[in-house]
């Protein structure tokens, strides 16, 4: 039997693969949607620890790692090639390369803070807008209720997530303060 390291890989194709980076793609589905999940939930716990002025170094470190993990896994999923969906992901990791430069590298001094907001925030937002967007499209009761994206349901979630957002980064920008050395 000869070993081909390239099996374990998905390239640019039409058809779905059975496997992505050597784990069925089902299974890569569904550890990336977890990932997602887990960096939704981790940033609304980090964002609730600047409104009480106080970073949670762990809950931030897990929204920024499982953030950057939804976006780098969601890159090898069917179907391929560049589409809305890569173009959000490329933007979510821009984003979060700012975020964690502002934090890890610059210690959020000066403007860096709000560079850090800002962006941690955009990143989080995105992927609470891919979250509305799959939701809708794959859970049959919300896929009822908005079948092609336009009606009201639809919209009313995605303004809900984003005058969320605005008004979290608002008051983020508001309240945290870090410490300065």
């Amino acid at each position: 039997m000869v070993y081909d390291p390239l099996k374990y890989f998905v390239f640019a194709s039409n058809e779905e693969a059975d496997v992505t980076w050597g784990i069925p793609t089902s299974l890569f589905l569904q550890i990336h949607v977890a990932l997602s999940l887990i960096g939704i939930a981790s940033g609304l716990i980090a964002f609730y620890g600047l409104l009480t002025g106080k970073l949670s170094a762990g809950w931030t470190a897990l929204f920024l790692a499982s953030t950057i993990l939804t976006s780098i896994t969601g890159f090898p999923l069917p179907p391929f090639g560049f589409d809305p969906p890569r173009a959000i992901g490329i933007l979510s990791l821009v984003l979060l390369a700012v975020a964690v430069m502002a934090l890890y590298g610059l210690h959020l001094a000066g403007s860096w803070r709000w560079i850090y907001i800002v962006t941690a925030l955009l990143a989080l937002y995105l992927n609470s807008f891919v979250a509305v967007v799959q939701s809708f499209q794959k859970l049959p009761f919300l896929h009822s209720l908005a079948p092609t994206q336009s009606e009201a349901p639809f919209v009313i979630a995605q303004l809900a997530v984003l005058v969320a957002c605005v008004v979290l980064g608002t008051l983020a920008l508001r309240k945290y303060r870090p410490l300065t050395t």
